[in-house]
């Protein structure tokens, strides 16, 4: 299958798992457009500059890595995706979705590095706009990852170990290491539940509370600590 086929296919699963074919309207990390995000999200949820930038990317971040990881997943292959390859067009909202115009396609192992390149420029985009913790950014980014792994799961459970196995990878790879842990599985979650070690800030939002994987949230109080663990710790975010 080429990187087409593969979109194609994963698109099924959801709408964070759609990643259109073609060329867009502006590059991976245009300025104007993560502005145009960031004030979206402020005005939507009535939060500070610095929390709409976290949720901003938050959401760029689920738009570019949930349907490479699937694709990993579930076909054994991934896009070759990367700042060059792919764009954002307008949606009928008057937000913006991804889309690439490349097809060509590389095997499971090269989707840590291809994650952490793809998402690289927008987090340096997002903190070129609003000065938020770099280490912030990218525990979002893990955790986009983990609830793609959640969310694939919950319709496939019979690829609930391949899941968790591509999964894993990315999390210990490059700037995704360190930013949580694995934590014996909740419900909907199998084999592990990921734990960050950092904050989204979402609580800040009017109305806003704490994610199921935040840090901020009580540690269980019994059981193992989980399969596996993080390298490098990290603290909250500076308030």
């Amino acid at each position: 299958m080429d990187a087409r086929s593969l979109l194609a296919d994963v698109a099924g699963f959801g709408p964070f798992f759609t990643l259109g074919s073609g060329s867009g309207e502006r590059p991976l990390a245009d300025a104007e457009l993560v502005r145009d995000r960031i004030e979206r999200v402020r005005g939507a949820l009535r939060c500070a500059e610095r929390v709409a930038a976290s949720l901003a990317f938050q959401g760029f971040a689920a738009q570019l890595a949930s349907a490479p990881y699937a694709a990993a997943v579930v076909h054994g292959a991934v896009p070759a995706l990367g700042p060059a390859t792919v764009w954002w067009t307008r949606a009928g909202d008057g937000g913006w979705t991804p889309r690439t115009n490349g097809t060509a396609v590389v095997g499971v192992d090269e989707l840590p590095a291809l994650l952490d390149g793809l998402l690289a420029p927008l987090v340096g985009a997002v903190r070129a706009q609003v000065p938020v913790a770099e280490r912030l950014l990218w525990g979002n980014a893990a955790s986009t990852v983990a609830a793609a792994k959640r969310l694939l799961v919950v319709q496939r459970p019979a690829a609930a170990g391949r899941a968790a196995e591509v999964a894993e990878a990315v999390l210990a790879h490059g700037r995704f290491a360190g930013t949580g842990e694995l934590l014996p599985p909740r419900d909907p979650d199998l084999v592990w539940t990921f734990r960050r070690r950092s904050c989204c800030l979402y609580y800040r939002v009017p109305g806003g509370g704490l994610c199921d994987d935040c840090v901020r949230l009580p540690p269980p109080r019994s059981g193992p600590q989980g399969a596996a663990t993080a390298r490098q710790g990290s603290g909250l975010p500076d308030p």
